[in-house]
């Protein structure tokens, strides 16, 4: 018992752990005393000599992005492993049912022809199509299931995948170079503004899972199980895919596309912790904010220039995609 709860904690609080060190770490280096001093005087005026060339960098660069990549790490990782609860299925993740891909594709509309149209707007539109999409045509196939889910969503991943390389196609060129990188997933333009809309966006789009998240152990039971239960199943499967959806299209619209988050930490924390979702949830939202810091972290710190840290991610994630296939077990896979 003291071992499963030291795991929740530290799972709890690595998040802050790992936005330390992130705030000092990169290529122009700072020292933690500083970093310390900056920080304090500015939530506690205490008079500190804080006139430090290195303050622009920490206060209106570092912090933000630090904090909007563990927003939108908490965003995608929530709507991850709610997805996986809701269509139980461990294979499941914003990225491969498409919800990313249909989001990039509102964001790419906004972008090149509306660009007075707030792109979260356009992106949770197309973010709810895409996931309508692929959950339809999985339905087509009976009872939905690993397979059938997830070729549905690469079937409509690749179809807004290509609906966005039309947008690049016929967009003016000044505008194209802007999309491009930003479709690679990238925190190179946070600022506190960024922080602003995602901190509230996010947080009323997942506070709903949260609040619900017992309610993922009785649907992933199955569906006839559930409705003896008590559970009005239509009713709540529509609360959790627009939701989550709802906070993928708004991580999207801030970072562009981040993929494999949503599938690799809910999985991990799932082996750590167990499958109990009033603690998976909460946990897999801690371990989505760690690791996407981490690896925004890595991405501005490898080299001289700033990787986008969608390359990162898809790097770690494809083998952890074939590591669960192969440890899969066959017969469940084929249903």
């Amino acid at each position: 018992m003291k071992t499963e709860v030291l795991k929740k904690v530290l799972i709890i609080l690595s998040p802050f752990v790992v936005a330390w060190f992130a705030i000092f770490v990169g290529t122009y280096g700072v020292t933690p005393v500083m970093v310390l001093k900056i920080l304090v005087n500015e939530i506690i005026p205490l008079g500190l000599n804080t006139d430090f060339p290195e303050k622009t960098i920490i206060l209106d660069i570092r912090l933000p992005r630090v904090i909007l990549a563990g927003l939108v790490g908490i965003a995608l990782s929530g709507s991850g492993v709610t997805m996986q609860g809701l269509f139980r299925n461990p294979l499941v993740d914003p990225f491969i049912l498409g919800i990313s891909a249909g989001s990039a594709f509102g964001c790419a509309i906004s972008v090149g022809f509306f660009p007075r149209l707030p792109i979260q707007i356009m992106a949770f539109i197309f973010g709810i199509v895409s996931v309508l999409l692929t959950y339809s045509l999985a339905k087509t196939q009976g009872e939905i299931s690993r397979l059938p889910l997830i070729l549905s969503g690469v079937i409509i991943s690749s179809f807004f995948t290509a609906l966005v390389s039309v947008v690049k196609f016929l967009i003016d060129p000044h505008r194209l170079q802007s999309i491009v990188f930003w479709l690679m997933g990238s925190f190179s333009l946070a600022d506190w503004k960024f922080v602003k809309i995602s901190f509230i966006g996010i947080g009323l789009s997942l506070l709903p899972l949260y609040l619900m998240r017992w309610r993922l152990n009785v649907i992933s039971m199955g569906e006839n199980e559930a409705k003896m239960l008590g559970v009005n199943v239509k009713r709540d499967r529509l609360i959790f895919i627009v939701f989550s959806t709802l906070a993928v299209s708004l991580a999207v619209s801030v970072s562009g596309i981040i993929g494999w988050i949503g599938l690799m930490v809910p999985h991990l924390v799932r082996m750590l912790t167990g499958p109990d979702h009033k603690n998976l949830v909460p946990l897999s939202m801690a371990g989505g904010a760690t690791f996407m810091i981490f690896a925004d972290t890595v991405a501005r710190s490898l080299t001289s220039f700033d990787i986008p840290v969608g390359i990162i991610t898809a790097l770690i994630g494809a083998p952890f995609f074939v590591y669960i296939m192969k440890k899969s077990d066959k017969a469940n896979w084929r249903k």
